[in-house]
């Protein structure tokens, strides 16, 4: 449930509402909106709602105290109205501005990370990606070099002033990963590893959070929820591509995802057409579909001799045509930008969802 304060309501207004849901064994999550205050209850309610809602809703400063059918809380809309606009060093993901994340597949060499970050850093790109721990299909392929990759991307950061993204594997890779990085990633295998969800909800960094092959939206949000529910609020979340029936792409990108997620949740959207194509051809079309649907940013592969990489050779861009790519993008964004994001009649767009999509518990 969430309790919405009167707009006259003052802080010990807010922290007696707070011990009071503490008080009943259950956590308060607050988020300052623009005209008040409104506090998520979360917890095992069970039979107690009825009375727990009269009781919260008799406190002082209390407007309204609203039960929430949906099993989301934390990342919904109903709770943050508002667009989360997450500022990475001197990038911003989430405010209206096209955030582009570009760069090699796996970290192979310094020179090979250097070139490349060099080259995309002058193209536009707002953030260098780069692989130092890889989840492969098969256990013979490159699995990366780990903390060298890491201290490397490092360097490229200082060389460059991009904020580097690179994809954390599991609980005990969490520390150091978060000691060079400035963004996590948790792959599409992982999406579900709650527990690695709940360690990297506890790091002062932000997450990307990658949609798996088989999930549902209902299933990310909630991988999401895990995340912000953990303490930190600072998530991205990735449409790279589900898995069907279909076998010519590597993936299916689910275009629609992207404004269903906007009027589900205030957590920014990014498209990887580079996972969801598995061929470097279709990038670019994908990559213009995505921001044309509204997506915060795009996030690609580049490689500067993409035959000769030691993973997913076929899907990455050369550096030509990432140049290409960030000549083309900007004026559809600038185009479309002002497309998205109006107000909409969300309560009728999520109610469309719950027939066939977000379950109602």
């Amino acid at each position: 449930m969430f309790v919405v304060m009167a707009r006259t309501a003052g802080e010990a207004e807010i922290l007696g509402v707070k011990s009071a849901i503490l008080g009943e064994g259950l956590t308060p999550y607050d988020h300052a909106g623009v005209e008040r205050v409104v506090i998520a209850v979360i917890g095992e309610i069970g039979a107690r709602k009825a009375d727990l809602i009269g009781r919260l809703g008799g406190l002082p400063g209390v407007e309204t105290v609203t039960p929430i059918s949906r099993p989301l809380k934390l990342t919904s809309r109903e709770f943050h109205p508002e667009n989360t606009a997450i500022r990475v060093l001197d990038t911003v993901i989430g405010d209206g501005s096209l955030t582009i994340m570009a760069g090699p597949c796996s970290v192979e060499s310094r020179d090979q990370l250097f070139e490349t970050a060099d080259a995309v850093a002058a193209a536009g790109a707002t953030i260098l990606r780069g692989g130092a721990f890889k989840p492969r299909t098969s256990p013979y392929a490159s699995q990366g070099l780990g903390v060298e990759a890491l201290r490397y991307l490092a360097e490229a950061r200082d060389r460059t002033g991009l904020p580097i993204i690179t994809e954390v594997m599991e609980a005990s890779q969490v520390d150091i990963v978060a000691e060079y990085a400035d963004i996590l990633q948790v792959g599409a295998r992982n999406m579900q590893n709650y527990s690695l969800l709940r360690d990297v909800g506890r790091v002062a960094r932000p997450v990307m959070l990658k949609r798996g092959f088989g999930a549902t939206i209902e299933e990310l949000l909630m991988a999401a929820e895990y995340i912000v529910s953990s303490g930190n609020p600072n998530v991205i979340l990735c449409e790279r591509g589900i898995r069907t029936f279909e076998t010519y792409t590597r993936n299916t990108m689910d275009l629609a995802a992207v404004p269903l997620l906007h009027h589900l949740t205030h957590l920014p959207v990014i498209v990887d057409p580079s996972h969801a194509t598995g061929k470097r051809w279709l990038v670019k079309p994908l990559a213009i579909g995505g921001v044309a649907v509204g997506a915060d940013g795009v996030m690609v592969e580049v490689h500067p001799t993409p035959d000769q990489a030691l993973s997913d050779a076929e899907q990455q861009l050369t550096l030509e045509q990432f140049r290409d790519l960030m000549e083309t993008l900007g004026p559809v964004h600038d185009h479309v930008r002002g497309l998205h994001g109006d107000p909409q009649d969300r309560a009728a767009a999520l109610g469309s969802v719950g027939v066939g999509g977000l379950s109602k518990h």
